[in-house]
């Protein structure tokens, strides 16, 4: 807090004008920062607390760059179709093993201000393009590393910080230079197929990465709006079940429900199903206001036992007589309406979530009625085929409603070995339909495992030689923190990082070719075209953009006021 006082003059006591940089002695637990007028008297100009520490200037970017570069350190054995897992423990136990870049962030617990900042970095990729998210935070790694060299030999942040604009402009231009345009319908997705299956290289699930692009792709154009270029992917549904194997995932044309038919005895596969969607409990109504009822009499008790029967025949009479053949029911109901349905041939599934009561409506064409007079043949819904399966010997059940009107609606089951796995899955399913999604936008690619970096830090060299000035320092820095993404997928991969480098670029510049990358795969050509590795041309642009301007902002930064615990 800021404060101005003065002290009166003393008597006998001079204060010379050289002293006007004194600082005066602590008092108490504050220390002050003062100084003099013209007349010699003191006043306070700063008072901090004793709790504060301060880092300014040089300091402040070397602790800045050091935090940034500590985390991107961390995901660049991640990065490629070799990269490396990580297993993350939270605080009450729960293990994640994952190497996607933004689930590793997130379940880190990240406690540096500029930490902070390369997490929200890799979730702001993730958001925007669902891919990418380990290859940004390893770029803006590179080139905070790049921009302390420069601040080394005494160049200003600004000016860095200009020559990288300068620089990632170049290079965005150049992607959509290089860029191929893939041509796809309805009828031909081998184009999706690839790109998605690229995603998928370096997860988890790389081992089934042809089944696995065919479910994401297929879930994707499933929902997608076509001449609109839109995909909504809360119409896609994700279920997982512990058991079995990874391959027996399965893409449901409808809806999966992690629920069992309420009886037994009821039947457990429909033909041509008419649903009935009920947001109404299936129990006679409750007063809202306090009661009691005093039964004095074996009459009365009869009587109000016969009352509650007859709720429940007449609910299940509209049901009945509405023509549905399924009941799905958002609440519970007891045991006696159980049996009233049982034995009126009337399947039914009770504890329906809202999700899947708006994502069944829309799949079969039906109309959530809030109460049982509202019910007539006009508000059901149609399915072809539902079934209840069973998974394994611990009698876990689902219900598949399948054949759906609409499939607008449709859910991946993914079967797994055990929950970690079916996770990892899941983000990595993800990421493939994002990908999909990203290629129904704009269908123009560029080239993986390094290849357009190299192309685009071989087109900033030759720009720099046209720079003038002390930029010229930062644009050249830009390319070289291009090339440690070959760099690192070449490491990840068990090659020799520099001569694997100095290969891809001699042969870019002999054949003038962009498609020419690091083989991570060893399949004996460096043709990412002939390999198919592929990468969305959004995606790797916003890569370059996100991770400049984060680098821009950690270098504008130079004073630093925190509590001393936090050094």
């Amino acid at each position: 807090r800021t404060s101005c006082c003065s002290f009166p003059p003393r008597r006998n006591h001079f204060f010379p004008p050289e002293s006007t940089d004194m600082q005066a002695p602590k008092l108490g637990n504050l220390s002050q920062s003062i100084a003099f007028d013209e007349y010699g008297q003191p006043f306070i100009i700063l008072r901090e607390q004793d709790k504060q520490k301060r880092l300014k200037g040089k300091d402040a970017h070397k602790a800045n760059i050091l935090a940034a570069k500590s985390v991107a350190n961390i995901l660049r054995s991640s990065l490629g179709p070799r990269g490396m897992d990580k297993i993350l423990v939270s605080s009450d136990g729960d293990v994640t093993v994952t190497n996607d870049g933004a689930t590793i962030l997130q379940k880190m617990d990240v406690s540096h201000e500029i930490g902070k900042l390369l997490v929200e970095l890799s979730k702001s990729q993730d958001d925007e393009i669902g891919d990418g998210t380990t290859g940004v935070v390893v770029l803006a790694g590179a080139l905070l590393d790049e921009a302390e060299k420069l601040l080394d030999k005494g160049i200003h942040p600004i000016r860095i910080a200009q020559g990288f604009e300068d620089a990632c402009e170049i290079a965005v231009k150049h992607l959509g230079d290089i860029a191929d345009t893939v041509p796809w319908s309805e009828e031909k997705l081998d184009a999706l197929y690839e790109t998605a299956a690229t995603t998928l290289g370096s997860k988890i699930i790389s081992r089934f990465q042809k089944q696995m692009s065919e479910i994401a792709v297929n879930a994707v154009l499933s929902v997608a709006d076509l001449k609109r270029k839109d995909v909504n992917f809360e119409l896609i549904k994700v279920e997982g079940k512990v058991g079995g194997r990874l391959e027996d995932t399965m893409l449901v044309k409808g809806i999966v429900l992690d629920k069992e038919i309420a009886h037994s005895q009821m039947a457990k596969e429909i033909k041509d199903a008419k649903i009935a969607i009920l947001t109404c409990p299936f129990e006679p109504p409750k007063p809202k206001t306090k009661h009691k009822i005093d039964i004095s009499s074996a009459e009365s008790y009869q009587n109000l036992y016969d009352r509650e029967q007859k709720y429940f025949r007449d609910m299940v009479k509209k049901c009945k007589d509405s023509g549905a053949t399924l009941v799905l029911c958002q609440w519970g109901f007891d045991d006696e309406a159980t049996h009233l349905l049982m034995h009126n041939k009337l399947p039914a599934v009770r504890w329906v979530g809202g999700v899947e009561i708006e994502l069944l409506a829309i799949a079969t064409d039906a109309r959530i009625v809030p109460r049982f007079e509202e019910l007539d043949s006009s508000k059901l819904g149609t399915a072809g085929h539902v079934r209840e399966i069973s998974f394994g010997t611990d009698n876990d059940k689902m219900v598949v409603i399948e054949d759906c009107p609409n499939s607008k609606a449709v859910t991946v089951l993914i079967r797994g070995g055990n929950q970690m796995i079916i996770d990892e899955a899941d983000r990595s399913l993800h990421d493939a339909m994002c990908v999909t999604r990203n290629l129904i936008r704009d269908n123009r690619i560029v080239y993986g495992g390094g290849a357009a970096e190299v192309a685009c830090s071989l087109k900033i060299s030759e720009y720099a030689d046209s720079v003038s000035g002390i930029e010229q320092y930062a644009v050249r820095s830009f390319a070289d923190a291009l090339e440690q993404i070959p760099i690192a997928l070449a490491a990840n991969s068990g090659l020799k990082p520099i001569p694997t480098l100095a290969s891809v670029r001699k042969a870019q510049i002999e054949k003038k070719s962009a498609k020419l990358g690091v083989d991570c795969m060893q399949r004996g050509t460096m043709d990412m075209k002939e390999q198919k590795v592929f990468e969305t041309l959004i995606g790797k642009q916003q890569q370059m953009l996100l991770a400049t301007q984060l680098v821009r902002m950690i270098l504008k930064i130079d004073d630093i006021i925190q509590p001393s615990d936090k050094f």
